[in-house]
């Protein structure tokens, strides 16, 4: 018993020791990040301001190392994102908000299916918008070094919204990835597509008509066609190569026209009626993923509508599910 508890003990103090060195070296951190901020025109008196409070927050490592796109198979991961309540719940909400969503869809071109999708998986419709300091989230993720530098450049695109006044840094709760309002953007995303839509001088990314015109806004910059489709699942043959499936989200290689790829793809009536000509890829998201997922199954044909999903997040799961919940609250309506 004496053994267990010195041992205890022991961790207890190593535990503590390493605290201690990552609040100094965040500290440290602190000071680095400041010069950086005044060289990129934040004041010193919105600096101050806005981290003065700053904190470390050790449990955003642990979600950033331990996300559902890293563990959940697919099926497992879309069937979540998109069960019969989620498709409840986004009638629901259309029917609230009726006018505004078809008057949104009518001046950007966005399907409302498509939007209430997007709302629906990051933020159950507004009812989930997270709860962390977002400041504090983006600041720890900067001194981490897995993404330093990207998060790095999110902070400093929110402390220069802070310092224009189009965002009260006192309201900055989110998620722990630095993501705010009901669509989950990102400062950069916020400063490049956010809009006004009220006319109230001040965007609000909690108020369904500034963040639902500013969805769509970011939606149609980006691209997306309703006319074209955004994924098919397919049942690959064993003779197609290896380098045509794509495992990660962050580029997808070798894309080619439908037409070379259908004599992999075995009959399928829906991939038949596609226009042959449209450039596609291929992707199984669970190889390399999973243990013991097998290489050729789920596999996916997906479009260019499926890469606009995954600049809003790289994620190919994420992507499928969303576009998977759009059809079926389509279906609904």
């Amino acid at each position: 018993m004496r053994l267990i508890k010195l041992n205890i003990l022991i961790f207890l103090l190593i535990f503590s020791y390493a605290q201690a060195n990552i609040e100094e070296d965040f500290s440290n951190w602190k000071i680095q990040f400041k010069k950086r901020a005044l060289v990129n025109e934040i004041s010193e008196k919105t600096f101050d301001l806005v981290m003065s409070n700053v904190q470390y927050l050790p449990k955003v490592i642990k979600y950033d190392r331990f996300q559902p796109e890293f563990y959940e198979d697919t099926k497992t991961y879309i069937s979540k994102r998109t069960s019969k309540n989620k498709v409840k719940k986004g009638i629901t909400f259309y029917n609230n908000e009726i006018n505004l969503i078809n008057l949104v869809e009518k001046k950007y071109g966005i399907e409302k299916e498509l939007l209430l999708a997007l709302m629906g998986i990051e933020t159950n419709y507004g009812t989930y918008v997270g709860k962390m300091d977002i400041i504090s989230s983006l600041a720890t993720l900067s001194f981490d070094e897995r993404r330093s530098e990207f998060f790095t450049k999110e902070l400093l695109t929110l402390l220069r919204l802070i310092e224009m006044n189009q965002i009260d840094y006192k309201t900055l709760y989110g998620s722990w990835a630095g993501a705010f309002g009901f669509f989950q953007f990102m400062p950069s995303t916020i400063n490049n597509h956010a809009i006004d839509f009220n006319k109230d001088n001040y965007i609000d990314l909690k108020n369904t008509e500034d963040a639902y015109a500013s969805a769509a806004n970011y939606l149609k910059k980006m691209g997306w066609d309703k006319d074209n489709p955004c994924f098919f699942k397919v049942n690959l043959k064993n003779s197609i190569s290896k380098k045509y499936l794509n495992v990660s989200a962050k580029k997808l290689r070798n894309k080619k026209r439908l037409s070379y790829f259908k004599k992999y793809i075995d009959d399928d009536k829906k991939i038949n009626l596609l226009d042959s000509n449209l450039f596609v890829a291929i992707i199984t998201p669970d190889k390399d993923i999973i243990k013991e997922a097998e290489t050729l199954n789920p596999a996916y044909i997906v479009f260019d509508n499926y890469e606009i999903i995954l600049k809003w997040n790289r994620s190919l799961r994420f992507a499928l599910a969303v576009c998977t919940l759009k059809d079926k609250i389509k279906n609904e309506l």
